[in-house]
């Protein structure tokens, strides 16, 4: 039923947001770091140098924003692929490759309703941390007028604080900053990750009538979510450049898809491109791994078969 899909589609997205979020923080900060003054090294130096500077909490910064709004994300995306696999299948046929594409492409597409502001504000809020660090490390060598502000009484903007802005200066539009770059990665990514998981699960079927063992979903979700992931990169490294509002010292501003395309290939090289890919898959993989996991236990089916039991 289309509630305890979206049910699944919420505890996935909360169970996998909270096990992999630094690492998914750590991926913005490399993405965002530009030629010049580069502050983090690898991922893991990324997460020292946040937990020293910023505390273990520092590792969350935006978490609120992503749990609120996961669960809706999380529930669109496969609610949407199950209901276009279920509308192109003819009288419950196999489906084509092409078929299983489009119905990944369909769910790509609805899930941008949610990601895109989603994604918006937890970047401004991952981001922060490196842009102080960055000028506060730029100040100590002289290379940057000393803050009037004494250290550590900057105050970072809030989510609210964040989505007020946005609204009062550019309304809606605001909060749909990067849509475009956003629709290029997602569609992309859900057309390679639906018909790749489907068809590695069911490698799993020892009968076609029966659920692949829970462990092969997992894997399966995993392998078809870092593939995709790595897949996409490119896409994502450019709207996290898009999305994101405030910029270090001496980086550069872009005015759209392909300005952003062309400075980052002329100025980076075609390897910034590939910038947190390792990272993201690291992200993605237990992700839809646990995302598909929770679809086979069904725990939203047990949970709505209670309700009955416990108003009675």
């Amino acid at each position: 039923s289309l509630p305890a899909k979206l049910i699944n589609g919420g505890i996935a997205g909360l169970i996998g947001v909270t096990c992999v979020f630094p690492i998914d923080l750590a991926k913005t900060r490399l993405q965002n770091q530009q030629n010049g003054q580069r502050m983090y090294s690898s991922l893991s130096d990324c997460l020292l140098k946040t937990i020293r500077s910023e505390g273990y909490f520092g590792m969350y910064r935006g978490a609120a924003v992503n749990l609120t709004l996961v669960t809706p994300e999380k529930a669109i995306k496969l609610a949407a692929n199950d209901f276009f696999r279920h509308h192109l299948s003819k009288d419950g046929k196999k489906l084509t490759l092409l078929r299983e594409m489009l119905a990944g492409c369909g769910a790509g597409t609805c899930q941008v309703i949610v990601t895109t502001p989603m994604e918006m504000l937890k970047i401004q809020l991952q981001d922060a941390g490196r842009i102080a660090a960055q000028k506060k490390l730029m100040a100590v060598q002289g290379q940057l007028s000393p803050s009037p502000i004494c250290p550590g009484a900057e105050r970072r903007p809030t989510a609210t604080q964040i989505t007020r802005e946005l609204l009062r200066s550019k309304g809606i539009a605001g909060l749909y900053t990067g849509l475009g770059a956003t629709l290029l990665r997602d569609v992309p990514f859900s057309i390679v990750y639906f018909p790749l998981f489907a068809n590695l699960n069911k490698l799993g079927q020892k009968d076609p009538n029966v659920k692949a063992p829970f462990y092969v979903s997992f894997l399966s979700g995993c392998v078809a979510g870092s593939t995709a992931a790595v897949a996409v990169n490119p896409c994502d490294v450019i709207k996290t450049r898009l999305q994101s509002l405030q910029r270090g010292v001496n980086e550069d501003t872009y005015s759209g898809i392909l300005d952003c395309t062309k400075k980052i290939w002329q100025k980076e090289g075609p390897m910034a491109f590939l910038k947190g890919a390792y990272c993201r898959a690291l992200v993605i993989a237990p992700l839809f791994g646990i995302a598909q996991v929770v679809y086979f236990l069904g725990i939203a089916e047990f949970l709505l078969a209670l309700l009955p039991q416990h108003r009675g």
